[in-house]
């Protein structure tokens, strides 16, 4: 009996010898594969992107978009939802620095317009990537020839043989 408990007791101290290991060599595997890289990558060029599109939306088309309709200012569109202190000018920084709840819908109009100009540029990379996997998928493979089209050529070509 004691000696199954001490055996039963070495296997264990074996397999927690082993599992760190196994587990850390297991992780550099997963970590190396093409595909985490190529997240990881996607992700960094996502969050550059992210604040170009920003750039865009903020700097060149909501300035434009307030001008045409009527020299509005998007980012400081909003609606205070309680009394502003006295001697807090009525911006929203301000307001939302002396602790005003605001509806700052202003704001939310300009994330909107950045989400779309952002899901229109993915939805045409996206589109342009499945056009060129179209393109380069390779033929397939040309059906076996049946066994029966096999034997009539194999008939022919012995007819067709000279004869010694």
């Amino acid at each position: 009996m004691m000696q199954s408990y001490s055996n039963a007791n070495v296997n264990l101290e074996q397999q927690i010898g082993e599992k760190p290991m196994g587990m850390m060599s297991e992780f550099r595997t997963f970590a190396m594969r093409g595909n985490v890289i190529d997240l990881a990558v996607g992700v960094i060029i996502g969050a550059a992107f992210g604040k170009i599109v920003d750039s865009v939306v903020n700097d060149l088309i909501m300035p434009v978009v307030g001008r045409v309709v009527g020299k509005l200012d998007f980012p400081n569109m909003f609606i205070a939802l309680a009394e502003p202190p006295p001697n807090v000018p009525h911006t929203l920084d301000a307001l939302k620095k002396a602790g005003v709840p605001v509806f700052a819908y202003g704001n939310f109009l300009t994330i909107a317009v950045n989400f779309v100009i952002l899901a229109f540029i993915i939805f045409l990379m996206v589109r342009g990537f499945n056009k060129m996997r179209a393109k380069h998928e390779a033929a397939p493979a040309p059906a076996e020839t049946p066994e029966d089209i096999k034997l009539l050529r194999e008939i022919r070509d012995s007819l067709q043989a000279p004869r010694a």
